[in-house]
């Protein structure tokens, strides 16, 4: 009897095990989000849609006069602006097409974009990483204050002059380095004296071209602002004030919908493990069914010498056995 309960118990556990592995599997699965980099050129991109109303009342009034502005900036300054925005709607398509069409009226792109949640439950969001050109970024943020409810905005300007002017500075010495080795390489007498200024000249060449791409990327960050925006749907905008009836209607309809969910991972977790069900059935009938032959088995197998000498000393315990 003890080896038969030891061996439910275990299966018992075995089989508990693997449904936890899999409802916490089911639940990772239903928060991913799938990932795509896109160009202006991309289809999603091409969305051409009205400016969704800003929701009046709600939200982060945005500074279209910041002084972070790139139009004001003083001439020959070389100044990198990126901003993070943190976006809701309850339109959530609405508002995720007037930011894309803001992006393409601003001649700006994306950079990269992920998205995910579920429609049904009100809960997608998508974040974009939009390039705008500078003179119109803040023109853009205007366009997305309008698009929907802002809850948070960081701005950051910064300024990469110095090192604009160094690289600059390294660039042009280069170029001339290279300009007397080739002038030197004309005037070589020996194959020695040729192949060490190719050498010198290969190198001068390498750094004039790593210090080309800097240039070129920090143009690009000069040139192209970053906003980073992230958009979540909602059922109701957040307000400026929350009272504790609105808070406690919130945390019920929160759990209505989490319990929802869970229940749905969990039968498809099941019906994912039919297999392994099976086998776990299959084998606690087996036990059933065998018990009465591991009971006769164990009855017929002979006693240890131990156990003989203990029955004989007391019959009456092996006669009511």
């Amino acid at each position: 009897m003890k080896k038969s309960s030891v061996v439910f118990r275990a299966a018992a556990v075995g089989a508990a095990l693997c449904l936890t592995l899999a409802l916490a599997g089911c639940g990772a699965d239903s928060y991913a989000s799938s990932t795509a980099y896109m160009t202006a050129g991309a289809a999603d991109y091409g969305t051409s849609a009205e400016m969704a109303p800003k929701e009046a009342g709600q939200g982060v009034q945005l500074d279209t006069d910041s002084t972070l502005d790139p139009r004001q900036a003083q001439e020959g300054r070389k100044i990198i602006y990126t901003a993070s925005l943190s976006m809701e709607s309850t339109d959530f398509e609405g508002t995720r097409a007037a930011l894309l069409t803001a992006v393409e009226d601003c001649d700006g792109y994306l950079e990269s974009t992920s998205q995910g949640g579920s429609a049904e439950y009100g809960t997608r969001y998508v974040s974009y990483t939009a390039r705008i050109p500078a003179e119109r970024y803040r023109e853009f943020l205007g366009l997305a204050d309008e698009a929907g409810n802002v809850l948070y905005l960081n701005e950051n300007a910064q300024d990469i002059t110095s090192s604009y002017v160094d690289v600059e500075a390294r660039l042009a010495a280069l170029k001339e380095q290279r300009d007397r080795l080739n002038a030197l390489a004309d005037k070589a007498e020996t194959t020695a004296d040729l192949l060490e200024i190719e050498s010198q000249l290969s190198e001068v060449q390498y750094q004039i071209e790593s210090y080309t791409s800097q240039m070129r990327l920090m143009d690009n960050q000069v040139g192209y602002s970053t906003v980073d925006i992230q958009l979540e749907e909602v059922r109701t905008l957040t307000p400026t004030t929350v009272t504790f009836g609105e808070r406690f209607a919130d945390a019920v309809n929160r759990g209505w919908r989490n319990t929802v969910e869970f229940v749905q991972d969990a039968i498809l977790a099941l019906v994912s493990l039919w297999p392994l069900l099976v086998i776990l059935v299959l084998f606690v009938v087996a036990m059933i069914l065998t018990r009465p032959l591991r009971r006769a088995r164990r009855a017929r197998a002979p006693k240890p010498e131990g156990t003989l000498k203990k029955d004989l000393e007391d019959p009456g315990k092996t006669g009511k056995q």
